[in-house]
Order: C-alpha cells, then structure tokens, then sequence
C-alpha cells in the first residue's frame, strides 16, 4: 500500500496543533487570572489571594512549560512537511514569527522566574508588576500568532513575485481583514476556557470542604468574570461570522451546511451532510433562521456550496458538526452563568450541590470547544494554505515520501502521549494537594510590614455573594 505524504503531513499537522493548542488555552487566561489576584493582593493586603495565586501559579508553571516544548515543534515542522509552503510565504510569516520571539519571548523569559521563583526574594510590588508583563507576553504570542494565522485565512498587503509572496503593507499584513476578529474571538475563548477551569477546581474544593475560603472567592469571582466574558464571547462570535461571510463565503456555507443559494434560509440544527448530492439528510431546520443569524435579516442572502467548483469546496462534514459542537458548549456555558445569577440571587450559590458537580463537570468543556473552534477554522479554509492564493497540496514538501512522515507522526504520537498525560497527572496532583498556608517566611512584606499568616475569615454575607 503507498502511503500519501500529503495525507499523513495534514493529520500530523492536526495531531500536533490539537495538543499544543490546549495549553495557551490555558496558559494565557491563566497569566491574566494570576495577575489578577496579585493585584487584589498587592492592594488590598488580604492573604487569601496570595494564597489563591501561589497554587495557580504551581499549576501555570506546568503547563508553560508543556506549552512551550509542544509550541517548539510547531515552526519545526513547516520545514521538515511544509517547505514549498514556507519557501512560498517565508518573507510575510516568517517576520511575524520573529516578532513574537522579540516581543512575548522575551518578556516571559525576563519576568517568569520572577513570578516563580521570586516570591520570596522580590518586594510584592515587583512580582504584581511580573505577573503583569507575563500575562502581557502570552497575549503579545497570541496577536502575533494569530495575526499570522489570519493572514493565511484573509491574506492582504502583499504581492506575488516568481511564485513568492512579498510584503507591501506591513499593517495590512497584521492586521488584515479577519485579524481582530479572529483575535478577539479566540483570546475571549481562552479566557472563557480557564474561568470554567477555576470555576471546576473551586467547586471541588467546596464539595470536599478543603480550602472552602478560596473556593468560595475563586467560584464568586470567577462567575462574576464569566458573566461578562461568556455573553462577550456569543457576540464576537457572531462579528467573526460576519467577517467570515464576507471573506471565506464558502467555508461558511460548509459550516452551516448550506447547499443552494437562496434568501430566506433556514438554519440547520441537526443533518447528515451529503456531499455527493449536495443536500442534507435527516435535516432539522428553523425556517429563516440562516439569514437572520448570517446577515440579521429574514430576507437575507446567502451563497451556498454549489456556488463553487467543487475543487474549492472544504469538506463540509468536520466544520459542519465542530461548527455545532462549539456552539452547543457555547449555549451550556450560557445556561451555568445563568443558573448562577439565579443562585446568587436566592444566596444558594455555594450551597447547591448539583449546581458545584454542574461546575465541575463542565471544566474541561473549554478545551473541547477551543479544539471545535480550531477545527472549523483550519478545515474550512482547505483545500488553501494560503486561502484562494496556494494549495495544500501545492504546499507539502516535494521530496517527502509517506514512510518518512509516517515514522515521524509516530514519534510525535508517543512522545506527546507521555508528556501530555504525564502534565494532566501532575496538574491534577497539585490541585488534590489542594492550597498550602503560608507561613511567616514565605509571606511578602507589604507596606514595610509583614502581612501574615492568619487566612481572611469570611463573613456569611460574603460567603453568600
């Protein structure tokens, strides 16, 4: 049997952005949760965020640091896989990769052993304004990152010489026409990812009535924060669908599993896409609600799948259902925000046993929707690298052969199947070690004085809020 490189360098590509994706989900809510609490910490002198920070910090350093080897790889492989790709794109991309190194790079490295390290050795002031510049870095990778990324999905200020792309316009190149869309989208998304984490975590240990303080706090805060966040991300999500419309018509239509053009369409709850005859079977539609989501009008026009040669078509089946898993965890998130204004309002926030196993059931919920998100965007932007400019198939090294990637896919399936669970294994040890009290030596000095470690005790109104 003759393995296909092209075939095996996608899934390979697949394998190693589906697990390396889950940690700057992660890491960058997490960099701005921390400098959060250092903040609460450093202002209002209260031991319980300083406590609450030095266990999420424990867990941040393991999942930078998964992060970070898992990221290594990433650039590595559009050499080894890609290389007509970067060969093609290296004078626009390979400046932006640049930049990140020069911009977040460098700030992580200059102020994360500060925040891990220095607790003890830096005045409080100093180590806020670390966690501040760490959570600065991981939001500098994203934009650059995604401003890459986007450029590849809506390329703008370039031109091509010799089968070589060439920047004219460095701003239209970042910030090209799907950049602060997509950026707003998918940092929103991470935020929402680690505030259902906190949220999680906090719930367990209320029902296990270890470190209830911080739980409480945790929990409340983070509701407060979601409550914002959730609602936020529901409406970028519809300005990204927008820009999306306008820009990559057919992968929209792909994700919403629209054949024919029409006004008036309905949107498609449930189906079984039917590429070969270009329908849906068993279709569960709202009639009307396609144009009223996609153009916020009844009468709407929308262009459909058979608008295009069937060669420039994305397979309509990934995005068709990532599309609606991520909207599905999307409306759950919705209805636990919600359930916890109801709570709060009835003072049953911390009290409601279904609603804390609610929380800590959908902990993980984040991750699956970030990879669905992911999956829609990258599948539907096939068959191009570069969309409507370079294929896919046009961009795979010439020279590879299918055994040659075939044993490099395995190598990386084995290794991340050990580093990855290896990082969960040690986060969730340290999440059931639960928070340690910190004593005289490892408390900060603020103000002059030190702070100490007697824990805030709450009162009941405000464990009720």
């Amino acid at each position: 049997m003759e393995l296909d490189p092209l075939l095996l360098s996608r899934f390979q590509f697949a394998w190693l952005i589906a697990w390396h994706i889950l940690m700057p989900a992660f890491t960058v809510g997490l960099a701005s949760y921390i400098a959060i609490l250092e903040g609460l910490h450093f202002f209002t002198t209260k031991e319980v965020y300083f406590r609450i920070s030095t266990f999420w910090i424990r867990i941040f350093s393991v999942a930078f640091g998964i992060g970070v080897v898992s990221g290594v790889i990433m650039p590595f492989q559009f050499g080894t896989n890609w290389s007509r790709y970067a060969d093609a794109t290296a004078n626009v991309l390979a400046p932006l990769f640049a930049y990140e190194g020069l911009t977040a790079f460098f700030l992580e490295a200059a102020f994360l052993g500060v925040l891990l390290f220095g607790r003890k050795l830096v005045p409080p002031w100093a180590h806020f304004v670390a966690a501040l510049m760490v959570a600065f870095g991981t939001l500098l990778s994203s934009f650059w990152i995604l401003a890459a990324n986007s450029w590849m999905q809506t390329p703008a200020g370039y031109e091509i010489v010799d089968g070589r792309f060439y920047p004219t316009d460095w701003l239209q190149v970042i910030f090209n026409p799907s950049f602060p869309y997509r950026l707003a989208h998918t940092v929103t998304g991470f935020y929402v990812t680690t505030g259902f984490v906190v949220v999680g975590v906090a719930a367990w240990l209320i029902r296990k009535g270890r470190h209830a303080a911080e739980g409480r706090i945790m929990l409340s805060m983070t509701l407060w924060l979601l409550t914002v966040l959730v609602p936020l991300q529901i409406f970028i999500g519809d300005q990204h669908g927008l820009n999306t419309l306008e820009h990559q018509p057919a992968k929209l239509a792909a994700m919403e599993g629209h054949w024919q053009t029409g006004s008036g369409i309905p949107f498609v709850l449930f189906g079984l896409p039917d590429e070969a005859n270009a329908t849906n079977r068993f279709s569960i539609e709202i009639p009307y609600a396609g144009s009223l989501v996609l153009t916020h009008s009844l009468n709407g026009t929308v262009r459909g799948l058979t608008d295009f040669p069937p060669d420039q078509r994305p397979p309509v089946a990934i995005p068709f259902f990532a599309f609606r898993i991520m909207i599905g965890i999307g409306s759950l998130m919705l209805l636990l925000v919600a359930t916890s204004w109801w709570l709060r309002w009835r003072r049953r926030l911390f009290d409601s046993p279904w609603f804390l196993r609610c929380c800590m059931v959908m902990a993980p919920f984040g991750f699956v929707a970030v990879l669905a998100g992911w999956t829609t965007t990258e599948v539907g932007r096939q068959p191009w690298t570069v969309y409507g400019l370079m294929r896919t198939a046009d961009s795979v090294s010439p020279s590879l052969s299918g055994s040659d990637v075939l044993i490099s896919l395995l190598g990386y399936m084995l290794v991340y199947l050990i580093i990855f669970p290896s990082g969960a294994w040690v986060m969730l040890r340290i999440i059931r070690r639960g928070l340690d009290e910190p004593d005289a030596t490892t408390s900060p000095v603020q103000g002059g004085r030190p702070s100490g470690p007697v824990a805030v005790q709450l009162q009941p109104e405000g464990e009720r809020s």
